[in-house]
């Protein structure tokens, strides 16, 4: 099974609770029980975390390094700040799909700039929950691209 760091951003623990009528009824543990039950047939193991804090967040992002082939994000509010968490992801250097469960270019105009994407091998986003589901087969198809054009003994 191909390890996968599945991210999520500030707010996202309220799934469910905050504002329904935009992210729907379903909640963060609905988000990973869709994550482990989407993996599995692909051969991906899924380390699904979640965190309000920035730092928290890059840590994870510097841990994937080693630890993960690959990383499905929804940075939250920090997809349109965080200049840190984009130059993490960057030095990865692993694939990365940005998710959001919104169409973030039908709303507020300050949604529209992510800092992330310019990083991220793919972006999904207006999907609901089921952009997990997309971003994690796309992620499997890099993961297993990257595998088959890796050296004999390479680590990726």
């Amino acid at each position: 099974m191909t390890p996968v760091l599945v991210l999520n951003g500030p707010n996202l623990n309220l799934l469910g609770q905050r504002e329904p009528a935009v992210y729907g009824s379903g909640t963060l543990a609905d988000v990973a029980e869709l994550c482990r039950t989407t993996a599995a047939p692909l051969g991906l193991r899924i380390d699904f975390r979640q965190s309000n804090h920035e730092g928290v967040l890059i840590d994870a992002v510097h841990q994937a390094r080693t630890a993960h082939r690959g990383i499905v994000i929804n940075p939250g509010g920090y997809t349109h700040t965080s200049v840190a968490l984009r130059d993490a992801l960057a030095a990865a250097a692993l694939p990365v799909v940005e998710v959001h469960l919104t169409n973030v270019h039908r709303r507020e105009p300050f949604r529209h700039r992510s800092l992330v994407s310019g990083v991220a091998d793919a972006v999904i986003c207006g999907a609901g929950a089921h952009g997990y589901a997309l971003a994690l087969t796309h992620l499997a198809h890099l993961c297993h691209r990257a595998s088959s054009a890796a050296p004999q003994g390479s680590p990726r």
